[in-house]
């Protein structure tokens, strides 16, 4: 199994940066994909991004929302079992609880803004753009 931790949430003003890390521990994160989802007050939780890539970790494959393409960027460094979340020009409706989520890659294929194929979730980053 995996353990997942996000950080880097925090307040910050509209058109601001941040980036959010989330941290893999307790199995091997080459086997998985890693999305990022949030949740807005009085919102349903919504995909924002995923990261994916083949078995040899030869070819990489990112996923955005349309509400944050151009705007955010997902990255991973393998060796440090870390996914990020680049988030620019920062937007009041950015505003959410931050969570990334993990899944076995072959089960991408069933869709990947589909919140019951990932089997481990963090415990959430709040964050805030003020205006």
């Amino acid at each position: 199994e995996v353990q997942l931790v996000e950080s880097g949430g925090a307040l910050v003003q509209a058109g601001g940066s941040l980036r959010l890390s989330c941290a893999a521990s307790g199995a091997t994160f080459d086997d998985y994909a890693v999305g990022w989802f949030r949740q807005a007050p009085g919102k349903a939780r919504e995909g924002v991004s995923c990261i994916n890539s083949n078995d040899q970790s030869t070819v990489t494959t990112a996923y955005y929302a349309d509400a944050v393409k151009g705007r955010f960027a997902i990255s991973s460094d393998n060796t440090k079992q870390t996914v990020y979340l680049q988030l620019n020009s920062l937007k009041a409706e950015d505003t959410a609880v931050y969570y990334c989520a993990a899944v076995q890659k072959r089960r991408l294929r069933l869709g990947v803004w589909l919140e019951s194929i990932y089997d481990h979730w963090g415990q959430g980053t709040q964050v805030t753009v003020s205006t």
